[in-house]
């Protein structure tokens, strides 16, 4: 699947703005994380871009979310470890089966850190990622009253994958920046 046909299809399940957004930084970092891996950069991404497809019709429901998702992928042929990586990525609908590989592990801290680096923009004044330094996420990675929902376990997945939290941050960081400067 082209990128441009994964769009299409974010487009037709993803409605929310955040949401798209969410999924675009997703694919951004998972991107940075390959190159930095020595993965499939293209692969890497579109497990980023399409992870969340079915979050608006499972209504948000942790119990089902990543099960349609995987659905939908296996029917537009999508690659069996970008379909396993997505449905691992909830862990509360993985039915007991466990993240066990680099991609798994990257797919789960990738999109997690998402979360903390737009929570940690929008403290600032101008609210825009591009002024967000690797400290405050690392800072705000320590308040667990700040950004409650997002889980921190989830985030130190990166050293599973093979990447250090300081330079995660960093790299993460980086990625939704250049994504931000190039829209």
């Amino acid at each position: 699947m082209t990128r441009s046909q994964a769009l299409a299809l974010l487009s037709k399940y993803v409605k929310n703005e955040k949401m798209i957004a969410h999924c675009l930084a997703s694919e951004a970092v998972m991107r940075a994380m390959a190159d930095r891996l020595g993965e499939d950069i293209e692969k890497w991404g579109l497990a980023g871009l399409l992870h969340d497809l079915d979050v608006e019709f499972t209504a948000h429901d942790m119990s089902i979310h990543s099960m349609e998702t995987a659905r939908l992928l296996r029917e537009h042929g999508i690659d069996e470890e970008i379909v396993e990586a997505v449905m691992l990525h909830n862990e509360d609908a993985a039915h007991g089966r466990q993240r066990t590989e680099k991609f798994h592990h990257a797919l789960a801290a990738g999109e997690t850190i998402t979360g903390l680096i737009t929570a940690t923009a929008l403290v600032y004044p101008d609210k825009n990622v591009q002024s967000v330094k690797t400290k405050s996420i690392l800072k705000r990675m320590k308040e667990k009253a700040f950004a409650a929902s997002v889980k921190r376990e989830n985030i130190m997945e990166c050293e599973l994958a093979g990447i250090p939290l300081a330079e995660f941050a960093d790299l993460a960081l980086n990625a939704m920046q250049k994504m931000e400067s190039n829209k």
